[in-house]
């Protein structure tokens, strides 16, 4: 055997070798512009030559702004019984009639609502006792929690109510309750 035609002594093939017919696939994807020489393309989590801009820090509220919603809320509220206060639902025709008082004759936990609000706006809280005393309470917890919100947002922390299907239950078992009762002879106390 001749040693010169092992391939493991052959000289390598420095020549041009000629090129495959058809259409040559590019040699790679370009490289990023300004990135570093290895990153190219996709490969290197970047898509095409554009890079994502990099996102801002978020810029922290301004107290002001943070506590607009709770403000904004409380200033419907000023306003509906603002509306209420001036408007006597006491006097027949400025409201409508509760559908189901009407066609029934039955109060639902909402009848005398009104006529609560009227009371609390003219600072007469035993009629409004006497109007809806559970309208009344639902005043004093939203009083509470709206507080409370305006406090967290004042400070910038979220304000977050989360109620169970077990709260849920509960407040439907109130307003229930509420409902029966005030129809009863014996609850014509809490009748408006």
């Amino acid at each position: 055997m001749d040693p010169s035609s092992s391939p493991a002594t052959a000289p390598p093939d420095t020549g041009p070798r000629p090129a495959p017919d058809g259409p040559q696939p590019p040699p790679g994807p370009p490289p990023v512009p300004g990135g570093p020489p290895h990153a190219a393309g996709p490969s290197a989590g970047q898509w095409g030559p554009f890079r994502p801009a990099p996102r801002p820090d978020p810029v922290p509220a301004s107290r002001l702004r943070r506590i607009a919603g709770p403000a904004g809320v409380m200033a419907g509220i000023i306003g509906a019984f603002a509306f209420v206060g001036s408007v006597d639902p006491n006097e027949p025709g400025h409201y409508p009639v509760c559908p189901l008082l009407r066609f029934t004759g039955i109060y639902c936990p909402g009848c005398g609502g009104l006529r609560s609000a009227h009371a609390v706006a003219h600072g007469d809280i035993a009629a409004a006792f006497g109007s809806n005393a559970l309208a009344v309470i639902g005043y004093g917890i939203f009083a509470v929690l709206w507080l409370g919100w305006m406090a967290r947002a004042a400070t910038g922390k979220p304000a977050r109510i989360t109620l169970k299907p077990l709260h849920w239950w509960g407040i439907g078992a109130v307003l229930l309750i509420f409902t029966v009762v005030r129809n009863l002879p014996f609850g014509s106390a809490l009748a408006p």
